[in-house]
Protein backbone atom coordinates (compact mmCIF):
# COMPACT_ATOMS: atom_id res chain seq x y z
CA UNK A 1 0.00 0.00 0.00
CA UNK A 2 2.88 2.31 1.06
CA UNK A 3 4.40 1.50 -2.73
CA UNK A 4 1.45 2.45 -4.26
CA UNK A 5 1.34 5.89 -2.85
CA UNK A 6 4.86 6.17 -3.32
CA UNK A 7 4.35 5.80 -6.73
CA UNK A 8 1.26 8.30 -6.65
CA UNK A 9 2.89 10.66 -5.68
CA UNK A 10 6.24 10.31 -7.72
CA UNK A 11 3.68 10.57 -10.96
CA UNK A 12 1.91 13.96 -9.88
CA UNK A 13 5.44 15.47 -8.94
CA UNK A 14 5.63 14.37 -12.58
CA UNK A 15 2.62 15.81 -14.28
CA UNK A 16 3.45 19.08 -12.44
CA UNK A 17 6.61 19.15 -13.45
CA UNK A 18 5.29 19.16 -16.80
CA UNK A 19 2.13 21.09 -16.43
CA UNK A 20 3.28 24.06 -13.92
CA UNK A 21 4.95 26.49 -14.39
CA UNK A 22 5.84 30.72 -14.50
CA UNK A 23 5.09 32.16 -17.57
CA UNK A 24 7.81 32.88 -19.91
CA UNK A 25 8.86 35.40 -23.07
CA UNK A 26 5.75 37.39 -21.97
CA UNK A 27 7.04 39.75 -19.18
CA UNK A 28 4.32 38.31 -16.65
CA UNK A 29 6.67 37.91 -13.50
CA UNK A 30 4.68 38.36 -10.66
CA UNK A 31 6.26 37.94 -7.55
CA UNK A 32 9.96 38.89 -6.72
CA UNK A 33 11.92 39.24 -10.05
CA UNK A 34 12.20 42.45 -12.86
CA UNK A 35 10.07 42.87 -16.07
CA UNK A 36 11.32 39.77 -17.98
CA UNK A 37 14.51 38.22 -15.74
CA UNK A 38 13.55 35.88 -13.15
CA UNK A 39 14.64 36.13 -10.02
CA UNK A 40 16.09 32.79 -8.06
CA UNK A 41 14.56 34.09 -4.75
CA UNK A 42 10.87 32.95 -4.13
CA UNK A 43 8.36 34.79 -2.15
CA UNK A 44 7.92 33.19 1.13
CA UNK A 45 5.34 30.71 2.60
CA UNK A 46 1.86 32.09 2.47
CA UNK A 47 2.66 35.41 0.35
CA UNK A 48 0.01 36.27 -2.21
CA UNK A 49 0.96 38.46 -4.52
CA UNK A 50 -1.26 40.05 -7.64
CA UNK A 51 0.88 41.85 -10.51
CA UNK A 52 -0.67 43.41 -13.13
CA UNK A 53 1.16 44.86 -16.08
CA UNK A 54 0.06 46.43 -19.66
CA UNK A 55 2.50 47.04 -22.87
CA UNK A 56 1.78 49.51 -25.46
CA UNK A 57 3.27 50.30 -28.99
CA UNK A 58 1.89 52.11 -31.45
CA UNK A 59 3.59 53.52 -35.17
CA UNK A 60 1.74 55.38 -37.99
CA UNK A 61 2.16 53.53 -41.19
CA UNK A 62 1.03 54.84 -44.81
CA UNK A 63 -1.66 53.35 -46.69
CA UNK A 64 -2.43 53.59 -50.74
CA UNK A 65 -4.34 56.88 -49.47
CA UNK A 66 -4.36 57.63 -46.69
CA UNK A 67 -1.80 57.35 -42.89
CA UNK A 68 -3.23 54.76 -39.97
CA UNK A 69 -1.87 53.83 -36.92
CA UNK A 70 -1.43 50.24 -35.77
CA UNK A 71 -1.55 49.40 -32.03
CA UNK A 72 0.03 46.82 -30.15
CA UNK A 73 -1.52 46.67 -26.70
CA UNK A 74 -1.34 43.85 -24.36
CA UNK A 75 -2.81 43.36 -20.75
CA UNK A 76 -2.43 40.29 -18.36
CA UNK A 77 -2.31 39.51 -14.78
CA UNK A 78 -0.20 37.22 -12.62
CA UNK A 79 -1.35 35.79 -9.15
CA UNK A 80 1.60 34.21 -7.18
CA UNK A 81 1.60 32.12 -4.15
CA UNK A 82 4.38 31.09 -2.09
CA UNK A 83 3.35 27.44 -0.74
CA UNK A 84 6.65 26.98 0.77
CA UNK A 85 9.81 29.33 1.06
CA UNK A 86 11.07 27.20 -1.79
CA UNK A 87 7.79 26.81 -4.04
CA UNK A 88 6.26 28.82 -5.61
CA UNK A 89 2.49 28.88 -7.50
CA UNK A 90 1.91 31.35 -10.43
CA UNK A 91 -1.43 31.34 -12.35
CA UNK A 92 -0.83 34.23 -15.06
CA UNK A 93 -3.70 34.86 -17.86
CA UNK A 94 -3.40 37.38 -20.46
CA UNK A 95 -6.66 39.57 -20.46
CA UNK A 96 -6.33 42.04 -23.71
CA UNK A 97 -4.64 41.32 -27.04
CA UNK A 98 -4.15 43.41 -29.80
CA UNK A 99 -4.37 40.74 -32.70
CA UNK A 100 -4.57 43.37 -36.10
CA UNK A 101 -6.95 40.94 -37.30
CA UNK A 102 -11.05 40.92 -38.19
CA UNK A 103 -13.41 43.59 -37.44
CA UNK A 104 -12.44 44.32 -33.57
CA UNK A 105 -8.70 43.68 -33.93
CA UNK A 106 -8.66 42.29 -30.67
CA UNK A 107 -9.41 39.05 -28.57
CA UNK A 108 -10.41 38.31 -24.80
CA UNK A 109 -8.91 36.91 -22.94
CA UNK A 110 -5.49 35.43 -24.62
CA UNK A 111 -3.61 32.83 -23.04
CA UNK A 112 -3.09 31.25 -20.27
CA UNK A 113 0.13 30.46 -17.98
CA UNK A 114 0.48 28.31 -15.60
CA UNK A 115 3.82 28.21 -13.04
CA UNK A 116 5.57 26.07 -10.33
CA UNK A 117 9.40 27.75 -9.57
CA UNK A 118 11.41 25.94 -7.22
CA UNK A 119 13.91 28.84 -5.63
CA UNK A 120 15.63 30.68 -2.69
CA UNK A 121 18.34 27.97 -2.61
CA UNK A 122 21.56 29.56 -1.03
CA UNK A 123 24.87 28.25 -2.51
CA UNK A 124 27.13 27.70 1.06
CA UNK A 125 28.97 30.65 1.23
CA UNK A 126 28.29 32.57 -0.85
CA UNK A 127 26.53 35.37 -2.43
CA UNK A 128 24.66 33.31 -4.73
CA UNK A 129 21.12 32.06 -4.69
CA UNK A 130 20.04 29.55 -8.09
CA UNK A 131 16.70 28.46 -8.55
CA UNK A 132 14.29 26.60 -11.81
CA UNK A 133 10.90 27.21 -12.93
CA UNK A 134 9.00 25.07 -15.74
CA UNK A 135 7.06 26.40 -18.26
CA UNK A 136 3.95 26.13 -20.03
CA UNK A 137 1.57 28.07 -21.80
CA UNK A 138 -2.22 26.52 -22.48
CA UNK A 139 -3.54 28.20 -25.95
CA UNK A 140 -7.24 29.44 -24.48
CA UNK A 141 -6.82 32.45 -26.91
CA UNK A 142 -9.15 32.50 -30.14
CA UNK A 143 -6.03 33.13 -31.66
CA UNK A 144 -2.49 32.44 -31.91
CA UNK A 145 0.45 33.34 -34.06
CA UNK A 146 -0.13 37.35 -33.18
CA UNK A 147 1.67 40.23 -34.94
CA UNK A 148 4.28 41.66 -33.27
CA UNK A 149 4.57 39.68 -30.60
CA UNK A 150 6.81 36.35 -30.11
CA UNK A 151 5.11 32.94 -31.86
CA UNK A 152 2.33 31.05 -30.25
CA UNK A 153 1.63 27.85 -31.52
CA UNK A 154 -2.10 26.15 -31.37
CA UNK A 155 -0.88 23.90 -29.02
CA UNK A 156 0.54 22.94 -25.28
CA UNK A 157 3.46 24.67 -25.24
CA UNK A 158 6.09 23.86 -21.89
CA UNK A 159 10.00 24.30 -21.35
CA UNK A 160 12.03 25.48 -18.17
CA UNK A 161 14.54 28.14 -17.16
CA UNK A 162 17.28 28.43 -14.73
CA UNK A 163 18.12 30.83 -12.17
CA UNK A 164 20.89 32.13 -11.17
CA UNK A 165 21.27 35.42 -8.81
CA UNK A 166 23.61 37.42 -7.05
CA UNK A 167 22.72 39.43 -4.17
CA UNK A 168 25.16 41.72 -2.78
CA UNK A 169 23.60 41.33 1.02
CA UNK A 170 21.74 37.72 1.00
CA UNK A 171 20.07 38.91 4.30
CA UNK A 172 18.35 41.56 2.87
CA UNK A 173 18.70 40.91 -0.79
CA UNK A 174 15.71 43.21 -1.43
CA UNK A 175 17.76 46.14 0.30
CA UNK A 176 20.91 45.25 -1.53
CA UNK A 177 22.37 45.22 -5.29
CA UNK A 178 21.04 41.71 -7.10
CA UNK A 179 22.49 40.50 -10.57
CA UNK A 180 20.26 37.88 -11.98
CA UNK A 181 20.43 35.72 -14.83
CA UNK A 182 18.60 33.50 -16.37
CA UNK A 183 18.76 30.79 -19.60
CA UNK A 184 16.01 28.58 -20.75
CA UNK A 185 14.26 26.22 -23.16
CA UNK A 186 10.80 26.35 -25.03
CA UNK A 187 9.34 23.73 -27.03
CA UNK A 188 6.33 25.03 -28.97
CA UNK A 189 4.79 21.66 -29.32
CA UNK A 190 3.78 22.32 -32.75
CA UNK A 191 4.10 19.42 -35.40
CA UNK A 192 1.16 17.95 -36.54
CA UNK A 193 -1.00 21.31 -35.38
CA UNK A 194 -2.61 23.27 -37.70
CA UNK A 195 -1.22 27.30 -37.75
CA UNK A 196 -3.57 29.68 -36.87
CA UNK A 197 -4.57 31.37 -40.14
CA UNK A 198 -6.43 34.53 -41.36
CA UNK A 199 -7.75 32.74 -44.10
CA UNK A 200 -10.03 29.46 -42.51
CA UNK A 201 -9.91 27.09 -45.83
CA UNK A 202 -5.94 27.05 -45.78
CA UNK A 203 -4.91 24.09 -43.68
CA UNK A 204 -1.04 24.64 -42.89
CA UNK A 205 1.00 22.40 -40.02
CA UNK A 206 4.55 22.21 -39.25
CA UNK A 207 6.68 19.41 -40.16
CA UNK A 208 9.24 20.14 -37.14
CA UNK A 209 9.06 21.09 -34.02
CA UNK A 210 9.72 25.10 -33.19
CA UNK A 211 11.96 25.34 -30.38
CA UNK A 212 13.98 27.81 -28.47
CA UNK A 213 16.53 29.11 -26.27
CA UNK A 214 15.80 32.24 -23.77
CA UNK A 215 18.11 33.94 -21.83
CA UNK A 216 18.34 36.98 -20.06
CA UNK A 217 20.27 39.45 -17.64
CA UNK A 218 18.99 41.86 -15.02
CA UNK A 219 21.05 44.41 -12.55
CA UNK A 220 18.46 45.67 -9.57
CA UNK A 221 19.48 48.69 -7.73
CA UNK A 222 17.95 49.66 -4.90
CA UNK A 223 17.39 53.35 -3.20
CA UNK A 224 15.68 55.08 -0.30
CA UNK A 225 12.17 55.53 -2.41
CA UNK A 226 12.88 53.96 -5.91
CA UNK A 227 14.33 50.44 -7.16
CA UNK A 228 16.06 51.18 -10.71
CA UNK A 229 16.86 47.94 -13.12
CA UNK A 230 17.93 47.35 -16.62
CA UNK A 231 17.21 44.18 -18.10
CA UNK A 232 18.98 42.74 -21.29
CA UNK A 233 17.23 39.81 -22.83
CA UNK A 234 16.50 37.79 -26.12
CA UNK A 235 15.82 34.61 -27.61
CA UNK A 236 17.75 31.69 -30.42
CA UNK A 237 16.02 29.81 -32.46
CA UNK A 238 16.97 25.80 -32.65
CA UNK A 239 13.85 25.44 -34.58
CA UNK A 240 12.82 27.90 -36.39
CA UNK A 241 8.91 28.11 -37.36
CA UNK A 242 7.80 28.07 -41.00
CA UNK A 243 8.76 31.16 -42.68
CA UNK A 244 5.66 30.82 -45.07
CA UNK A 245 2.89 31.34 -42.18
CA UNK A 246 4.48 32.84 -39.03
CA UNK A 247 4.78 35.94 -38.45
CA UNK A 248 7.82 36.05 -35.96
CA UNK A 249 10.60 33.58 -36.97
CA UNK A 250 13.38 36.03 -36.52
CA UNK A 251 15.75 36.64 -32.84
CA UNK A 252 15.14 39.19 -30.98
CA UNK A 253 17.03 41.18 -28.20
CA UNK A 254 15.71 43.83 -26.18
CA UNK A 255 16.89 46.37 -23.67
CA UNK A 256 14.70 47.23 -20.80
CA UNK A 257 15.63 49.66 -18.16
CA UNK A 258 12.85 50.22 -15.49
CA UNK A 259 11.97 52.15 -11.97
CA UNK A 260 9.93 50.97 -9.64
CA UNK A 261 8.21 53.34 -6.58
CA UNK A 262 6.89 51.42 -3.39
CA UNK A 263 4.07 53.89 -2.11
CA UNK A 264 3.40 51.14 0.67
CA UNK A 265 4.68 47.82 1.92
CA UNK A 266 1.87 46.24 -0.22
CA UNK A 267 1.97 48.19 -3.03
CA UNK A 268 4.56 48.84 -6.18
CA UNK A 269 4.54 50.37 -9.49
CA UNK A 270 6.62 50.37 -12.11
CA UNK A 271 7.36 51.63 -15.30
CA UNK A 272 9.76 50.87 -18.14
CA UNK A 273 10.26 51.12 -22.22
CA UNK A 274 11.81 48.02 -24.21
CA UNK A 275 13.78 48.94 -26.67
CA UNK A 276 14.89 46.54 -29.46
CA UNK A 277 18.75 46.76 -30.23
CA UNK A 278 18.77 43.44 -32.71
CA UNK A 279 18.58 44.12 -36.34
CA UNK A 280 15.40 45.22 -38.07
CA UNK A 281 14.84 42.04 -40.28
CA UNK A 282 12.00 40.50 -41.61
CA UNK A 283 12.34 36.87 -42.78
CA UNK A 284 8.88 35.74 -43.26
CA UNK A 285 7.94 34.77 -47.01
CA UNK A 286 4.36 35.78 -46.14
CA UNK A 287 2.71 33.16 -48.73
CA UNK A 288 0.32 32.33 -46.11
CA UNK A 289 -0.42 35.63 -44.26
CA UNK A 290 -0.49 39.37 -44.82
CA UNK A 291 1.73 41.81 -44.07
CA UNK A 292 0.58 45.19 -42.74
CA UNK A 293 3.51 47.36 -43.88
CA UNK A 294 7.06 47.16 -45.11
CA UNK A 295 7.92 49.82 -42.34
CA UNK A 296 6.93 47.32 -39.92
CA UNK A 297 9.20 44.47 -38.17
CA UNK A 298 7.86 41.70 -37.06
CA UNK A 299 8.81 42.41 -33.60
CA UNK A 300 8.13 46.31 -32.20
CA UNK A 301 10.88 48.88 -32.47
CA UNK A 302 10.04 50.14 -28.87
CA UNK A 303 7.54 49.27 -26.02
CA UNK A 304 6.40 50.91 -22.78
CA UNK A 305 5.49 49.00 -19.74
CA UNK A 306 2.94 49.93 -16.84
CA UNK A 307 2.55 47.71 -13.69
CA UNK A 308 1.17 47.32 -10.35
CA UNK A 309 1.92 44.76 -7.50
CA UNK A 310 -0.11 43.99 -4.43
CA UNK A 311 0.53 42.00 -2.24
CA UNK A 312 -2.34 40.61 -1.18
CA UNK A 313 -1.80 38.07 1.73
CA UNK A 314 -0.71 38.74 4.48
CA UNK A 315 -2.81 41.09 5.51
CA UNK A 316 -1.09 42.19 8.59
CA UNK A 317 1.40 44.07 5.85
CA UNK A 318 -1.49 46.66 5.58
CA UNK A 319 -1.11 47.98 9.14
CA UNK A 320 2.76 47.24 9.46
CA UNK A 321 5.11 49.62 11.00
CA UNK A 322 8.95 49.88 10.93
CA UNK A 323 9.07 48.18 14.32
CA UNK A 324 6.64 45.32 13.27
CA UNK A 325 8.47 45.33 10.17
CA UNK A 326 12.22 44.89 11.99
CA UNK A 327 10.57 42.37 14.54
CA UNK A 328 9.22 40.00 11.46
CA UNK A 329 12.61 40.31 9.79
CA UNK A 330 14.30 39.21 13.08
CA UNK A 331 12.05 36.22 13.43
CA UNK A 332 12.50 35.28 9.69
CA UNK A 333 16.16 35.21 10.41
CA UNK A 334 16.19 33.06 13.43
CA UNK A 335 16.60 29.94 11.55
CA UNK A 336 19.67 31.49 9.35
CA UNK A 337 20.42 32.29 12.72
CA UNK A 338 20.83 28.78 14.07
CA UNK A 339 22.48 27.44 11.16
CA UNK A 340 24.99 29.14 11.53
CA UNK A 341 25.92 28.48 14.85
CA UNK A 342 25.20 24.51 13.63
CA UNK A 343 27.99 25.12 10.85
CA UNK A 344 30.53 26.77 12.84
CA UNK A 345 30.69 23.90 15.50
CA UNK A 346 31.23 21.68 13.01
CA UNK A 347 33.43 23.54 10.93
CA UNK A 348 35.77 25.30 13.51
CA UNK A 349 39.06 24.16 11.45
CA UNK A 350 37.95 25.65 8.64
CA UNK A 351 39.40 29.28 8.34
CA UNK A 352 37.11 30.57 5.60
CA UNK A 353 34.35 28.65 6.95
CA UNK A 354 34.62 30.76 10.46
CA UNK A 355 35.45 33.77 8.44
CA UNK A 356 31.89 33.42 6.74
CA UNK A 357 30.13 32.47 10.07
CA UNK A 358 31.75 35.74 11.74
CA UNK A 359 30.48 37.68 8.97
CA UNK A 360 27.00 36.73 9.40
CA UNK A 361 26.55 36.98 12.97
CA UNK A 362 28.31 40.58 12.72
CA UNK A 363 25.41 41.38 10.02
CA UNK A 364 22.84 39.41 13.12
CA UNK A 365 24.45 42.05 15.45
CA UNK A 366 23.87 45.14 13.21
CA UNK A 367 20.23 43.63 12.87
CA UNK A 368 19.62 43.24 16.58
CA UNK A 369 20.90 46.53 17.42
CA UNK A 370 18.72 48.42 15.10
CA UNK A 371 15.99 46.43 17.05
CA UNK A 372 17.05 47.30 19.97
CA UNK A 373 17.04 51.11 19.43
CA UNK A 374 13.74 51.08 17.22
CA UNK A 375 11.77 49.53 20.39
CA UNK A 376 14.00 51.94 23.00
CA UNK A 377 12.19 54.87 21.00
CA UNK A 378 15.06 56.10 19.29
CA UNK A 379 13.54 56.69 15.69
CA UNK A 380 13.96 60.27 15.79
CA UNK A 381 17.77 60.19 15.76
CA UNK A 382 17.70 57.71 12.53
CA UNK A 383 15.82 58.21 9.32
CA UNK A 384 13.74 55.17 8.79
CA UNK A 385 15.09 52.62 5.81
CA UNK A 386 13.06 52.17 2.52
CA UNK A 387 9.79 49.35 3.85
CA UNK A 388 11.08 46.74 1.89
CA UNK A 389 8.00 44.23 1.22
CA UNK A 390 8.50 41.26 3.03
CA UNK A 391 8.46 39.11 -0.07
CA UNK A 392 10.90 36.50 0.58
Amino acid sequence: MDFKKAISRGMLIILLTFLISPAFANGLNGGRGLTYVKSAWNLKSGYLTLYGRSQVFGKVVSKETSAITIWNIQGALSLNYGISNHIELAISPIMYQDTQRGEKKYMMPGDLYLGLKFGSYNIKGSSMTWGISLDTRFPTAKESNVPFEPYSSESIEWGFTGMLTYSQDPLYPDESLNVDFNIGYLNHNDVNHELWLPNDNLKIRPNAMAQQILYGLGVKIPSSEFDFSIELYGNSFIQKPRKDAVHSVENYLYLTPTISYQAFSWLTFKVGGDFRISPNTDETTYQYINRYSESLPNYPGWRINFGVNFLLLPTSAYRAKDKDVLIRKAESRRELFEQIIREQRATESAEEELDRIKAERRKAERELERLRRILEGDTKKNKPEKETPPLY
